[in-house]
């Protein structure tokens, strides 16, 4: 993205976390929008098969994290890695017969969640530990000074397609257009942590309870109109936020697909631009180079 940033000032810290296991409670099952019972896996470990560009919505499976979902057992340090990382920041597995390999943050939900080659994934194990370079809280548009912004790295800022047009208005391309309508859980919490759930993606249950939403992917820019997530979330007429699809499939109602904040201001600051190819695959090629 051709932008003016503050990005020299920033302060790079390593963070650092451990590979959360697979959580389940001792009621197995929850219950769907038609009342169906259901059992899926979702949130916590490892998660293979799933990467950034990849169906988000047609899995089986309940608030899905893709690849590596990282945490810490002390309160104080999970705070650290839920607020200071960055979409795009660079993770590296300490442990395991993956230490050295590396991905990259492609959001928050309960956990940070990583983003690796599929055969790196396949060698980290629940337990592993794994430092994040945390570099992106504070980065600021220069030239959009009613734009805040959060949870964007440099190196995904660089990689957004638009800029700053002769209008001086922020061009920025998303995969998707979300309705107000379409946001779910996560609204009203702080948008630093976690990421907000969207409704209306739920292929496989009757069409009236879709938006025309079950082709995001993992990975998609979208703009959320009405979206206020400058110092929290709610719904703000004439405003839009800009996010990252971080997490999958969910079958619990209310729930679905989360975009992970990394922008938010009045409509009249950004020209979104249609651009179904806007997606944060492209960090793959960050880490292919380094391995």
């Amino acid at each position: 993205m051709k932008v003016t940033t503050n990005a020299s000032r920033l302060v790079s810290q390593i963070v650092v976390g451990e590979v959360w296991p697979a959580l389940a409670d001792r009621n197995g099952f929850r219950v769907d929008a038609n009342g169906q019972a259901f059992f899926l896996p979702g949130m916590g470990g490892v998660t293979l098969g799933v990467h950034c560009g990849d169906i988000a919505t047609r899995l089986l499976g309940d608030h899905v994290e893709p690849g590596l979902s990282v945490r810490s057992a002390k309160e104080s340090v999970n705070y650290a890695l839920q607020f200071l990382t960055c979409i795009g920041n660079i993770v590296t597995v300490m442990s395991g017969p993956a230490e050295g390999k590396q991905g990259f943050v492609i959001g928050q939900h309960a956990y940070v969640l990583v983003d690796m080659l599929e055969e790196d994934m396949a060698e980290v194990t629940t337990g592993d530990r794994v430092s994040i370079r945390a570099v992106g809280q504070g980065l600021k548009l220069l030239d959009h000074k009613d734009i805040h912004v959060k949870n964007l790295s440099p190196e995904l800022l660089h990689g957004l397609g638009g800029g700053t047009n002769s209008s001086g208005v922020l061009d920025i391309h998303v995969a998707r257009i979300v309705p107000p309508e379409a946001i779910g859980a996560g609204s009203g919490m702080v948008s630093e942590y976690a990421n907000t759930d969207l409704m209306g993606t739920y292929p496989d249950l009757d069409p009236s309870f879709s938006l025309g939403l079950e082709d995001l992917r993992i990975g998609d820019v979208v703009a959320m109109i009405d979206q206020d997530h400058s110092f929290g979330r709610g719904y703000r007429k004439d405003w839009i936020s800009i996010g990252v699809i971080s997490t999958g499939s969910a079958s619990l109602f209310g729930h679905g697909p989360g975009p992970s904040t990394i922008m938010s201001g009045p409509a009249s600051a950004f020209n979104v631009i249609l651009d179904e190819k806007s997606n944060i695959k492209f960090l793959t090629d960050l880490i292919k180079v380094k391995s």
